[in-house]
């Protein structure tokens, strides 16, 4: 499946519209991977934890995005866009989105 932020596919005619599709994750930060983020920031340097696990939420939205769109019948994914949210009273959650427009194409 293709799954592209432009607003349509090279090449391709857009025949139908299937609906907006989303994909959400929302992951926990658990306190290991807390704290040795937290060393980082005191010292300085990339948290490869974080990074670690922005990748995967990232990655497990737009699969699950895909999923939902390819059960409506579409062929691609057209104008993506991926929000990310903290939640959680300590900031411990994060809630990454990923959204577009299901659409067959030609």
């Amino acid at each position: 499946m293709i799954i592209t932020t432009t607003p349509s596919v090279e090449g391709r005619t857009i025949t139908s519209y299937k609906g907006i599709v989303f994909g959400e994750v929302i992951s926990g930060v658990d306190f290991v991977k807390d704290f040795a983020a937290g060393l980082r920031d005191i010292f300085g340097g990339r948290s490869k934890t974080y990074e670690d696990e922005l990748l995967r939420a990232r990655e497990e939205a737009l699969r699950e995005m895909e999923q939902r769109a390819a059960s409506m019948g579409a062929h691609a994914v057209v104008g993506v866009d991926i929000d990310y949210e903290v939640l959680g009273q300590a900031g411990s959650m994060l809630m990454v989105t990923a959204s577009g427009t299901a659409v067959t194409l030609d």
